[in-house]
């Protein structure tokens, strides 16, 4: 059952049977209405030709917030990575963008980050990712002074609150939502790194050295030290997925667990309750998904070919809920529901997380659809960024002062 709920599949099975009883009426907090579907799907192509205008969209990844306000950021990373070979850059990147990806929840309305480096203030997802690539760079996160541009099991597990509030500038009239969470996620991420060094390696655990591990099941030589960039390696994405759940799954705090294995973001739901006690665990893994899509890239940059991206689903945060939410495919039951502040395993979060899955594969289905494209020329993956999520801001934007989201979570800085 562990193994199970690790999977993408179990992420479709269990969100569709909810989205199956929302379109029958028979959930107790949100109905489906499907003919509004072409309407989201136009209201998000005309999104992503805003933005992508010949339709050449990148992954939906964590690359995307690092190069935000045009600022040649990863240009910069690169230069300062020159002399290393492709591995040791593949190990860098996968350091920096596991580090980002972890402390990626929602900030909150009231925060927001000034960039001293170009004056330039950024809040939310973007503010997040420019904070954290700049106490990256500043070395952070490594124990080892003459190796800045790391992250290390050390580094991770001596980061105090106060360095962590520190790099994110929070402050009292600078909040920042659960920065208690975010440094436990990573301090937890050191101890794994230690725990784990048949993914994280025996001496100088790091994040990045899931790259050598990937390579070696792809190349199947176990020479990644030795690996150059080559055409003819293939990668599925769910094996990235996998490594990413099996290395982190420990980390995540006061979850479900089965056997004493923490199962991470998976939540139950009664309107799945069955004769076995497993059938209503809902498993949803945001970040873990969000996290495979941010390590594609530097494997790309290594020549190997990523194979069956679809398989992993949309990501049921705010954005793409809200904008189904504030387009009408999704309704609330309850008014009241938008007045309130829910906890991520209230049944209310755990059934508009489940639906945002759901419908996601079906705007991307409708939005293919409209403009003649193939699975494989416009994957999910490209949807999110051309896409929902871009466009789950807007409409909050055009809809509620601040941007904020149609539903209040009380986020512990771990989940949405």
């Amino acid at each position: 059952m562990i193994a199970y709920l690790r999977t993408p599949t179990a992420i479709r099975e269990r969100c569709d049977r909810l989205f199956t009883l929302a379109c029958a009426d028979q959930l107790h907090h949100f109905r489906c209405d499907l003919t509004q579907l072409d309407k989201v799907a136009n209201y998000v192509i005309k999104v992503m030709r805003h933005e992508y205008p010949d339709l050449n969209i990148p992954f939906h990844s964590r690359w995307r917030h690092f190069e935000v306000g045009n600022v040649p950021r990863l240009a910069q990373l690169e230069q300062n990575l020159t002399g290393l070979t492709p591995v040791q850059k593949a190990q860098t990147k996968f350091d920096l963008a596991i580090i980002s990806v972890l402390l990626d929840a929602g900030a909150g309305a009231d925060w927001q980050y000034h960039e001293q480096e170009t004056g330039l203030v950024f809040r939310r997802s973007e503010g997040l990712a420019v904070a954290s690539f700049q106490m990256f760079c500043q070395g952070a996160f490594s124990s080892n002074p003459e190796h800045p541009l790391q992250a290390d099991a050390q580094g991770l597990q001596e980061l105090t609150a106060d360095k962590l509030a520190e790099g994110f500038q929070v402050s009292q009239v600078n909040p920042l939502l659960g920065v208690e969470g975010r440094l436990l996620l990573l301090q937890r991420l050191g101890q794994s790194l230690v725990a784990l060094p048949q993914l994280f390696g025996d001496s100088n655990a790091r994040p990045g050295n899931l790259v050598n591990y990937l390579l070696d099941w792809s190349t199947k030589v176990g020479q990644s030290e030795n690996f150059t960039p080559s055409q003819g390696h293939q990668l599925p994405a769910s094996r990235v997925f996998s490594a990413v759940l099996e290395g982190l799954g420990n980390i995540w705090p006061g979850r479900l667990a089965i056997a004493d294995t923490n199962l991470g973001d998976v939540w139950l739901h009664s309107a799945l309750k069955g004769d076995n006690p497993y059938d209503q665990y809902v498993p949803f893994h945001k970040l873990s998904q969000w996290l495979t899509y941010s390590l594609l890239e530097p494997l790309q940059e290594l020549g190997l070919e990523i194979t069956g991206l679809d398989e992993l689903t949309g990501l049921p945060e705010y954005r793409n809920g809200g904008l189904c939410l504030d387009l009408g495919l999704l309704e609330v039951k309850d008014k009241a529901i938008l007045q309130k502040h829910h906890l991520p395993a209230s049944e209310v979060i755990v059934e508009w997380r489940a639906l945002t899955v759901s419908l996601l594969d079906r705007i991307a289905a409708a939005i293919r659809q409209q403009l003649n494209l193939s699975a494989i020329e416009l994957p999910l993956v490209k949807v999110l960024q051309g896409g929902t999520w871009t466009a789950g801001r807007q409409i909050a934007a055009e809809l509620r002062v601040g941007g904020v989201a149609p539903i209040q979570i009380d986020s512990d800085g771990t989940v949405l």
